[in-house]
């Protein structure tokens, strides 16, 4: 796509399109087709989603552009069938939907903008080529998470606290250790543990501590959504240990304004620390559980340690609507999901029931 690596810096050039045009060469087409991108993105940007979701679309819609080798508007249902049923057979459920969702959007865009200008170009009515009959179904959260028990849980963190007296290098093995017993302990994402500074926690705040949870998770695009997460389930007692004898030895200094919570081993050009990565924390949670768990057969994913918290403080006794301001979800649905597993209504009903017939039965029999 000519828009292709479109900035969102380049948005103040975005011209106005609404100039009456003649009949257009190929390389004036091309250059409409530009500014239309560049328009999507900024209305877009004035509806208030975040860059990251504005750039994601951005790239749904490069990658569908690539394979059908023209402008999307001269995409027809057929071009979509063949797309989505061809090309993306395979792919998981939420590429599929995001990139339906992106592709729909954009055509909802040039509807609503630029409709009459298109037809005086090519001819062509704007008509989105995703209808009833191709649109894909299926849903991002329709996988089942079932995370390990307790015990399972415990002994992954013992086998890994003892390998620390062991390992060669002490301080990385520390660090993805401490991130993976926070997400177990209060749900934190993985993007958010990365994104945590050691200002971040604050002792003082209630009986045990709060983290600042500044990147935490935004609904439909809206951009990061800030929460605080009591320190409990013991995750202040891992985060004083972290603190007091690991992070030293990355070499930061901690007075330092933005300092993270779980540095990387590579530095800065002034020789800071540089922030870990998402990959650097899932990679050492599954070296930890082929090493420490091999028994568990299933994936043991960051997202996985978060339903396990939920479940945890589900049996403990905490309320949903407590779990869900922990998780910051912004619906106490989305919190039931990751405590199913754990509900027991079914079986709780099956029991009570047993019980009356039994009493019934206990009747006759007399």
């Amino acid at each position: 796509m000519k828009a292709r690596g479109l900035g969102l810096a380049a948005l103040a050039v975005v011209r106005d399109m609404r100039e009456h045009r003649a009949p257009v060469s190929a390389e004036e087409l091309a250059q409409f087709e530009t500014d239309a991108l560049a328009g999507f993105v900024l209305a877009r940007a004035s509806a208030g989603l975040a860059d990251g979701t504005i750039r994601g679309d951005v790239g749904h819609l490069d990658q569908m552009r690539t394979w059908f080798g023209r402008p999307l508007w001269d995409l027809d249902p057929a071009d979509a069938d063949a797309y989505f049923g061809r090309v993306l057979r395979g792919s998981p459920s939420g590429t599929r939907l995001a990139r339906s969702q992106a592709l729909t959007t954009y055509f909802a865009f040039l509807e609503l903008r630029h409709k009459v200008e298109l037809h005086a170009m090519t001819g062509r009515v704007v008509e989105c080529p995703i209808d009833e009959m191709n649109r894909p179904r299926g849903s991002k959260d329709a996988e089942l998470r079932i995370p390990p028990v307790e015990s399972e849980v415990a002994a992954l963190f013992t086998g890994w606290a003892g390998e620390l007296a062991t390992c060669r290098k002490f301080a990385p093995t520390a660090r993805n250790y401490t991130a993976s017993k926070l997400m177990s302990e209060v749900g934190l994402r993985v993007n958010e543990a990365c994104r945590l500074d050691l200002d971040d926690i604050k002792w003082d705040l209630g009986p045990f501590g709060k983290l600042h949870v500044r990147y935490g998770k935004g609904k439909r695009g809206s951009g990061p959504r800030v929460r605080m997460v009591p320190l409990i389930n013991g995750a202040g007692r891992t985060l004083r240990w972290f603190i007091e004898d690991v992070w030293g030895q990355f070499g930061d200094d901690h007075t330092r304004p933005g300092a993270p919570l779980f540095p990387s081993e590579r530095k800065n050009a002034d020789g800071s620390s540089r922030r870990v990565g998402d990959d650097a924390l899932r990679n050492g949670l599954v070296a930890a559980v082929g090493t420490h768990l091999s028994g568990w057969a299933d994936k043991l994913t960051p997202h996985v340690l978060r339903h396990y918290c939920a479940s945890q403080l589900y049996l403990n006794g905490l309320d949903l609507i407590a779990i869900q301001e922990v998780l910051g979800h912004s619906w106490i649905a989305t919190t039931m999901r990751y405590v199913h597993v754990q509900q027991t209504r079914v079986e709780d009903a099956w029991v009570a029931g047993m019980e009356r017939a039994a009493k019934r039965l206990e009747g006759l029999v007399r």
